[in-house]
């Protein structure tokens, strides 16, 4: 009676497996992730404490000229006559009801600027967000002056 003996285990451990999952993991997140819109143009957001969850696919900027430019989803501002800003406002109101446009707006801009934007959303019952970039935390804490 022949009796068999037993396998050698291997002492080694293959780890081309653990990396085709980490690979897939790594590809996996990178398309998943959140992709932070770049601006081409050069606007200083005024301060603000509390900033807004929602993050509007259209965004209109006022630049400190206090010339327009609209940019949708991931496209390049493009500029935008004074009177066709209600039409472009408009224009997105049409495309979906529940759509709202992110106002980016120098700091150096006119209110009077801003609140044409905001009556051109307000006429087309588009919801607008303006954009301001947070406070920071040493300035937040420093007691503003009072002026007598």
């Amino acid at each position: 009676m022949a009796l068999k003996r037993p396998q050698q285990m291997m002492a080694t451990f293959s780890m081309a497996s653990m990396t085709d999952v980490v690979f897939l993991l790594l590809v996996f997140f990178m398309v998943t992730s959140a992709f932070v819109f770049p601006t081409a143009l050069e606007i200083d957001l005024p301060q603000s404490e509390v900033q807004t969850p929602l993050k509007p696919a259209t965004r209109l900027f006022i630049d400190a000229d206090g010339a327009y430019y609209i940019a949708a989803a991931d496209a390049e501002p493009a500029p935008l006559a004074v009177d066709s800003l209600a039409i472009a406002v408009a224009a997105v109101a049409a495309a979906d009801s529940t759509a709202a446009i992110a106002v980016y707006a120098h700091a150096e801009v006119p209110y009077g600027k801003v609140v044409e934007v905001l009556n051109a959303g307000a006429a087309s019952s588009v919801k607008m967000v303006l954009a301001t970039r947070p406070t920071a935390p040493e300035e937040a804490s420093q007691p503003t002056e009072n002026p007598q």
